[in-house]
């Protein structure tokens, strides 16, 4: 079988017009970012971001098109906003604002979320996904209304995590109401493509996903929205500082120097997106042996506490290795939710009453009134 080319793909969606244009989306210059591996094809759809709803069936048709190539398998389109460059002289830099209005401008609430924490690494492996779990279905315990955003678009993993299968509904064809396990609402990339289909997707591509996944999504009232974040300092997480109002963020870090020269570039890109970085939490910190009881250090100890002073940052705590953990995180039902009187739910309890406390101290939940004194 002959490998699926630029050109195959192209010469199909010239087969698709596009009603606004009166031509075809590759003469219209709407194609952007593709990218072909094997017989898998990916492609952004640049349109008016006014339109970018009404224009769902025109990328069902740019789907449909690709599909027909021989020896095509999968194929993922994306909407992306495209917006017309500054006339006059070509490429030109917007006036510089002051910060506090530039962040008013780029970064939009969510409608019905007060508060959102974005749980990163900039380094993969360190037990992210499951630390972002049991602190939403902490958080939940402790009262609160919570959402979990799975923003690893290239390896998401909260639906296994949470034991979640199928797709969400869709009410009206234009948002989806979340899944819901263990008290919480999740939405995840992975509720919407097969399990076994690659990511192939460049940044633009990317980021129009995050932006759906964010606001096409009917959360309802939340208390707070926890993101999973994906590991990196790449265009996710850019997207997700720059374009929706963080409460903050939590650093996720292993004991060893190699996790903790990545978990400083996580806290310093944060920082100079003006994020608050909430505090940094050693996980895989020590192993205690279930027969004898006897502590090893595996990855080392201390390493994150003594990087958080180092920065100025809040140390909020360890979590174990353990296998529980591991065990319960696999099987869909995360340690917090399924063992909550054991010793490790009650140290995710521990970190989420102190990320519960930062987030009432940023909202000024914790404000009160001024205090008279009668001497």
């Amino acid at each position: 079988m002959a490998d699926v080319t630029e050109d195959d793909v192209m010469t199909a969606l010239r087969r698709v017009t596009d009603s606004d244009h009166g031509k075809d989306v590759v003469t219209a210059g709407m194609i952007s970012g593709l990218v072909i591996k094997g017989s898998n094809v990916g492609f952004a759809i640049e349109v008016d971001p006014a339109k970018g709803k009404e224009k769902e069936p025109l990328r069902q048709a740019c789907e449909k098109a690709v599909m027909m190539v021989a020896g095509v398998t999968s194929v993922t389109a994306v909407l992306t906003a495209h917006r017309e460059a500054p006339s006059g002289g070509g490429q030109q830099r917007p006036p510089q604002q002051p910060p506090g209005q530039a962040k008013a401008n780029q970064r939009a609430d969510i409608p019905g979320v007060k508060s959102i924490i974005a749980v990163a690494s900039a380094k993969g492996g360190v037990g992210k996904s499951t630390t972002a779990i049991n602190l939403a279905v902490a958080l939940q315990r402790q009262g609160r209304k919570v959402g979990l955003l799975d923003a690893d678009i290239y390896g998401p993993s909260v639906p296994r995590l949470m034991g979640l299968s199928g797709k969400p509904h869709s009410p009206d064809g234009q948002s989806i109401d979340p899944m819901a396990a263990h008290g919480i609402v999740c939405m995840s990339i992975g509720f919407l493509i097969e399990g076994d289909t690659p990511m192939i997707w460049r940044g633009p591509m990317v980021m129009s996903a995050l932006e759906q996944l964010m606001r096409d999504v009917n959360w309802g009232e939340l208390d707070v929205l926890v993101v999973d974040m994906p590991p990196g300092t790449g265009d996710a997480q850019l997207t997700m500082a720059q374009r929706v109002p963080l409460t903050g963020a939590v650093i996720v870090s292993t004991p060893q120097d190699i996790a903790l020269i990545d978990a400083r570039k996580g806290l310093a890109m944060f920082r100079k997106v003006d994020v608050p970085v909430m505090g940094i939490i050693e996980n895989m910190s020590y192993f205690l042996c279930p027969s004898c009881g006897e502590r090893s250090e595996i990855f080392g100890h201390g390493g994150a506490r003594e990087t958080a002073a180092e920065l100025n940052c809040d140390f909020l705590g360890e979590v174990p290795l353990h296998m529980a953990i591991r065990e319960t995180s696999d099987g869909g039902a995360p340690i917090v939710s399924s063992d909550p009187e054991s010793e490790h739910a009650k140290i995710y309890m521990d970190l989420a009453a102190k990320v519960a406390a930062k987030i009432d101290e940023a909202t000024g939940a914790t404000k009160s009134g001024p205090r008279i004194v009668i001497s």
